[in-house]
């Protein structure tokens, strides 16, 4: 998820195999993404069903942050929550953004049984209850939830088709654009079983504060709106053009950790 530090960016910063020598905490325990081994992944019926309430979320800006392309919600109240699932607490939306491969045969952060998908959907929340800031939850080992949603190429997907057709307006590193009356929860499968574990933000700086919910179901996607994804730049207007794809860190270690899942195999 994007939260450089002032001054950083991800094409200023070195790949992501040499990110520990700014950042120590890349050697950490509970590191992000991770390979899902869906026979090593243990069914826990405790696990609640998640609950996403989204429809009165107040959607704000499309932009290019470098890195992504994000939109960002209005996080002032708790009209956009999820809820339920592995979460002791409701936590509010504040953005989403996706990775993406170059092809169709990678892209996604998160891998399952080793497969990974053409992009994956991250749907960043926070814990507003416990916290007072965004920032503060940030550095908090609870402080966040994402949800990931794995995109794979089939049919266009209408949700979508609003976003990727803006995605011209957001071509180059550090524009913006409005981008209102937009809900995620067409972006969601219908079915929500999901697997979880505790793990880290994906870029700088890797905080281990992030509750991962990743859905066992992917969402689809036409390979003419994916192919728009590929026209933005990883660059400013001024700059030499580079081309946003394989915007991803690979799976890290999972270092003891157990994923949990909501359903049975």
């Amino acid at each position: 998820m994007e939260t450089f530090p002032p001054g950083l960016n991800f094409v200023g910063l070195r790949g992501p195999s040499e990110w520990h020598t700014s950042f120590p905490i890349a050697q950490g325990n509970r590191q992000s993404p991770i390979d899902i081994d869906s026979k090593q992944a243990v069914f826990d019926p405790c696990l609640k069903p998640l609950r996403v309430s989204y429809e009165l979320c107040t959607s704000l800006s499309l932009s290019n942050n470098g890195h992504s392309v994000t939109v960002d919600f209005k996080d002032i109240d708790d009209k956009a929550v999820i809820s339920g699932g592995p979460l002791e607490d409701p936590y509010r939306l504040k953005q989403f953004h996706f990775h993406w491969g170059k092809s169709r045969g990678c892209g996604s952060e998160h891998t399952v049984d080793g497969r990974s998908f053409p992009c994956e959907l991250h749907l960043v929340h926070w814990n507003a209850g416990k916290y007072r800031t965004f920032g503060e939850a940030v550095e908090a080992p609870d402080g966040l939830a994402v949800v990931g949603v794995f995109l794979e190429i089939g049919k266009e997907h209408t949700g979508l088709s609003r976003l990727t057709d803006a995605l011209y307006m957001v071509k180059y590193k550090g524009t913006k654009t409005q981008f209102k009356c937009f809900s995620p929860r067409s972006l969601l499968p219908s079915c929500l079983d999901y697997w979880t574990y505790p793990g880290s933000l994906t870029t700088p700086p890797l905080s281990e504060s992030v509750t991962w919910i990743v859905l066992k179901d992917a969402i689809r996607i036409s390979e003419k709106q994916m192919g728009k994804f590929r026209t933005l730049l990883f660059t400013a207007e001024e700059d030499e053009k580079i081309h946003m794809v394989n915007n991803f860190r690979p799976p890290q270690p999972l270092k003891g950790r157990v994923v949990r899942a909501s359903f049975k195999v």
